[in-house]
């Protein structure tokens, strides 16, 4: 099958523990990735470089003195990239041992598709503790349709094709929901996507990631978004108000009551 990158990105906020089972997961690929670029997003703590030396030799590490922020560190991290297909991957999630060769699978199968993703496993502690499943469209059509309103892709789950990522100016220089808006400008243009029909990660579910969801910060960000799809053509307007609406909602509820809709509602 086609060769194929890892792209991460490296903040130091993450957890060394976290970031060498994501390593491992990535490594230890039923198909072995040809490289994993590793991008450290500013200055990063002493027991994360200690992670990083220790993998140094399975990793083409991108260095930014600053931080610059996940959008423009993928963007700096994709460019660094030798295939044409990349693998996402973050730095506290696990990736399924057969996950690449399946997502590799269907590209050969399609060479058509620009995006291949998946359904992930949300899990608290251990990957054995999962709590809900983010389950997404898998059709083409059914994932234009669902993207002009909600996310159509867990992006730690996806693989790309580079060219065409890069073809449409990478990800913006957003706080937050960068994948949103590259992957709905993407879709817009008419690149074909499909997710496949089974949970291929493990999402690390945490209170700090119900911290970031509640933030203004990410629900201006998200409704900014459909926005500029509106703007531009994607989205209907009553897509765009919907989305307002929702986001607002949850904006203002209890952190509680926002995990329950999550993972009641939102979640199977």
């Amino acid at each position: 099958m086609e060769k194929y990158s890892v792209l991460m990105s490296l903040y130091k906020k993450e957890h060394p523990e976290y970031l060498q089972l994501a390593l491992d997961s990535m490594i230890n690929q039923t198909i072995k990735p040809d490289e994993i670029v590793l991008v450290e997003d500013g200055p990063l703590t002493t027991e994360l470089y200690t992670v990083v030396e220790k993998y140094k030799d399975a990793l083409h590490i991108v260095v930014n003195e600053t931080n610059l922020g996940l959008g423009l560190a993928l963007n700096r991290g994709l460019e660094a990239c030798r295939n044409e297909l990349v693998a996402r991957m973050d730095t506290d999630d696990i990736s399924k041992p057969d996950r690449c060769e399946k997502q590799l699978k269907r590209f050969a199968e399609k060479p058509e598709l620009a995006i291949v993703g998946a359904h992930i496993d949300e899990f608290v502690g251990e990957p054995s503790n999962i709590i809900s499943q983010r389950r997404v469209p898998v059709t083409s059509e059914a994932i234009y349709n669902y993207a002009k309103k909600r996310s159509a892709f867990n992006h730690p789950a996806v693989m790309y094709r580079r060219s065409a990522v890069l073809a449409e100016g990478g990800y913006g220089d957003f706080k937050r929901n960068q994948d949103v808006d590259l992957f709905g400008r993407m879709l817009f243009k008419g690149y074909k996507a499909e997710n496949i029909d089974e949970a291929l990660l493990w999402f690390r579910s945490s209170n700090e990631l119900a911290v970031r969801r509640k933030s203004w910060e990410n629900t201006w960000s998200y409704i900014a978004t459909i926005k500029k799809f509106w703007k531009m053509g994607y989205s209907s307007f009553g897509n765009y108000v919907m989305v307002a609406v929702a986001q607002m909602g949850m904006y203002v509820m209890p952190v509680g009551v926002q995990n329950w809709v999550y993972r009641k509602v939102l979640r199977k």
